[in-house]
């Protein structure tokens, strides 16, 4: 799958989870894709699209 969107290209942010004794493990945050069509130069495609960009109109779904 990838994971990236398709139109602003939000992609997955590394870091750590710290408990309260301050013990660090790495972590990975995955933005929330959805795969759908759009028209990419008056073509239907499959991409995946963060719901950020979906709930704001930056994408022509089909």
């Amino acid at each position: 799958m990838a994971k990236k969107c398709y139109i602003c290209g939000k992609g997955p942010q590394r870091g750590y989870r710290v408990s309260h004794a301050h013990n660090r493990n790495k972590a990975v945050w995955y933005p929330n894709l959805q795969k759908v069509r759009i028209l990419v130069n008056g073509k239907p495609k499959k991409v995946y699209v963060c719901t950020s960009c979906l709930k704001a109109g930056k994408v022509v779904k089909i």
